[in-house]
């Protein structure tokens, strides 16, 4: 007890040099501190102008509960009737600003949950499968995303948050992601129930990929991906015919359901103006949810007029990793983005809400090895390509 009062005093000293909120974690506890902490939100909101106007009033979001756990706090209020949730996270900076770089915000349209991690994310977070077979347990087409700051793994199911936009400068950790997403959908479905359709227009991604059954094919350029896109078209509106004759509405609930299907691009900039193409795109990313055909669009610089309209409106997930400047982050949709410093780091956005999270370090060799065994023998594919025609695709596609 005497040593501990001791510390308190020898930590309270210190408080004029800076380490206050040293002071105020080990000797302040109880009610006290959570009055500091309440104080502290109330700022954030005062000097970030978040309040609702309510006759010559200003109402700010009132504080509903304040707890501590570990290495975490929880801080909950509730957001005024007729403000928008969406100033909030415009302006969480401000919750930056006064309580440090690693938190995580949750919003409604009827309160918010602000949660601080004191530990905050690691510099890398090297993939491993075992930690993901867990987490994408039940999901129908798993999207591996990295680690966020409570330490869990951070997945989603695309069946439930479609289409996904990832852009990030040149060794932002953009490749490794799509590495760790490809590499879990093929090790954590069968051929028959997930295919992959590959455009490495940059021709230095997706070689890894090749010859493996889930893969129908990796393609290289527009007038490669013109006549396969064209496939896929073809193949929606037989599914929307099958939705109509069965009378349901997704993939899901039919009696003979065909695979899911994703369509993965990398460096889909160099797209910009091939119409043929991008209107496919447009035309999955606008009714390919309920017939199972996904997308997953990754870039390095976004382009504004690529992404404008009916595309960037329906990629609703972003991963925003390391942009030049603020614009960049704004056409992505992940604002604080060109904050991003360490390589990996990125702003995950699904739907409305964004966290800063660490995607996983999945090296090329690594990966090659996990593939392995889903690889054909180069002997079995030249056979097999002799056997089909340009326009046969060994049975991906439904009554094709």
């Amino acid at each position: 007890m005497i040593l501990t009062a001791l510390g308190c005093v020898m930590i309270g000293s210190t408080v004029v040099g800076g380490a206050y909120p040293m002071f105020e974690r080990y000797c302040l506890k109880g009610r006290y501190r959570k009055r500091k902490l309440r104080e502290n939100l109330k700022k954030a909101f005062a000097n970030g102008d978040l309040y609702k106007t309510k006759g010559d009033k200003r109402e700010y979001p009132t504080i509903l509960r304040v707890a501590e756990q570990g290495e975490k706090l929880t801080l909950v209020f509730s957001v005024p009737k007729g403000m928008n949730p969406d100033d909030i996270e415009k302006r969480s900076y401000v919750l930056r600003q006064h309580f440090g770089n690693n938190i995580k915000l949750d919003l409604d349209v009827k309160r918010g949950i602000l949660q601080v991690f004191n530990a905050g994310l690691p510099d890398k977070w090297t993939y491993r499968y075992e930690d993901a077979t867990t987490a994408i347990g039940g999901l129908r087409v798993p999207v591996v995303c990295g680690q966020s700051f409570d330490g869990e793994l951070k997945v989603y199911d695309m069946v439930e948050n479609p289409h996904l936009l990832i852009s990030g400068e040149t060794g932002s950790g953009k490749s490794s992601e799509l590495r760790s997403i490809l590499t879990t959908l093929i090790k954590s479905k069968r051929p028959e129930d997930l295919q992959l359709i590959l455009g490495d227009l940059k021709r230095s991604e997706f070689h890894l990929f090749k010859r493996i059954n889930h893969v129908q094919g990796v393609y290289h350029s527009p007038a490669e991906l013109i006549p396969v896109l064209q496939k896929v078209k073809r193949e929606m509106e037989k599914r929307g015919d099958m939705l109509d004759q069965e009378e349901v509405n997704s993939i899901d609930q039919l009696k003979k359901k065909p695979p899911y299907l994703v369509v993965c691009i990398d460096e889909v900039a160099l797209l910009k103006g091939e119409t043929a193409v991008t209107d496919i795109l447009e035309e999955i990313s606008s009714i390919g949810r309920s017939l199972g055909v996904f997308l997953i669009l990754s870039m390095q610089r976004p382009d504004a007029k690529l992404l404008d309209g009916k595309l960037k409106v329906n990629l609703t997930v972003r991963m925003g990793f390391r942009t030049a400047d603020a614009i960049n982050s704004k056409i992505i949709g992940t604002p604080g983005a060109e904050n991003i410093t360490v390589p990996g780091r990125m702003i995950l956005k699904v739907n409305s809400a964004a966290e800063e999270i660490q995607c996983p370090w999945l090296e090329n060799d690594k990966a090659i090895k996990l593939l392995a065994p889903y690889k054909n023998r180069k002997e079995e594919v030249q056979q097999q390509e002799q056997e089909d025609t340009y326009d046969e695709y060994a049975g991906v596609f439904t009554n094709e």
